[in-house]
């Protein structure tokens, strides 16, 4: 019996092993992938944006996949400045096959290329990697599908630029949420349950993208994950002793399309992956971990 128990349990075990290192290894791979992208995108927007500003900015940085229809109404809606900061606006369309380049740059307004998709969490990594190269002194981020409301977006700034806050988080459920109920609002709840014991402090709402960082902290967090940020960056931001706050905002239904979220299960076990793995890590330094990300942690 235990000859026979044992013919069954090796090779489980072996198969498992080598499935495991494989996975390793395809994520290496990609993540070596995703920073060549990354530093071909950010090569080439370098070498066609003007002067950065002497005066003191806030960066927009906006992740845009397949968004042509919103984004042009999002970006007539933003204000020239924020607490005495110009707003340079850096829009990182994320692949895709519609005109969302075009729109951004009709707009006035750069737009950073990756050829092809890598998600949110790379798409915002080289948009901070240009806003912290561009001198930002804080960096917000917003989504380019009209659900963050630009006339709240000094709510999230005045903390960081009055120096109360390292970081500020737009919360739904402190402010106003039209699409709230159902299975993803549940689920947004526990997944907040799940970050804060993880590490994050007395967050609310750990899916929110609306955010203001002051510039100096971002370069400071070790970011990796290429596409479930949002738990990344609140552990991160816990880990290195930002100061942290929310404020209310009003997430608002989506202006045009649809989302760009994994379906069905896709997004709670990647996002429930992403914030193992943030939480598992240890080594907390912060790394260049390519030549993409060269300036984001300058005290790596």
């Amino acid at each position: 019996m235990r000859r026979a128990l044992a013919a069954l349990v090796v090779p489980v075990v072996t198969a498992s092993v080598a499935a495991g290192r494989a996975s390793r290894r395809q994520r290496v791979l990609d993540r070596r992938f995703g920073d060549l992208v990354r530093a071909l995108a950010l090569r080439e927007a370098v070498g066609r944006l003007p002067e950065p500003a002497e005066a003191p900015t806030v960066a927009v940085v906006i992740p845009a996949y397949n968004e042509a229809g919103a984004i042009g109404a999002v970006l007539k809606e933003l204000p020239p400045e924020l607490c005495g900061h110009a707003v340079e606006v850096i829009v990182v369309v994320d692949g895709g096959d519609d005109d969302t380049e075009t729109v951004v740059r009709e707009a006035g307004h750069f737009a950073v290329v990756h050829p092809v998709n890598r998600g949110q969490g790379d798409a915002l990594r080289t948009g901070f990697a240009l806003a912290l190269r561009r001198g930002a002194q804080i960096v917000m981020t917003m989504d380019a599908d009209g659900q963050h409301r630009p006339d709240e977006m000094e709510r999230l700034v005045a903390p960081v630029a009055a120096g109360e806050a390292d970081y500020v988080q737009g919360s739904r459920f402190l402010g106003a949420y039209d699409d709230a109920g159902g299975a993803r609002d549940l689920g947004i709840r526990f997944f907040t349950r799940v970050v804060n014991l993880l590490g994050a402090r007395g967050i609310s709402d750990c899916t929110n993208g609306f955010r203001a960082v002051r510039a100096s902290s971002l370069a400071q967090l070790r970011l990796e994950e290429d596409r479930f940020s949002a738990p990344e960056i609140l552990i991160e931001s816990a880990r290195r002793g930002l100061r942290m706050r929310e404020v209310p905002v009003h997430i608002r239904s989506r202006s045009h399309g649809e989302s760009k979220k994994p379906r069905r299960l896709g997004y709670p076990v990647g996002y429930l992956a992403a914030c193992l793995r943030v939480w598992a890590r240890r080594d907390h330094r912060c790394p260049v971990d390519s030549p993409a990300d060269e300036g984001l942690h300058p005290h790596g």
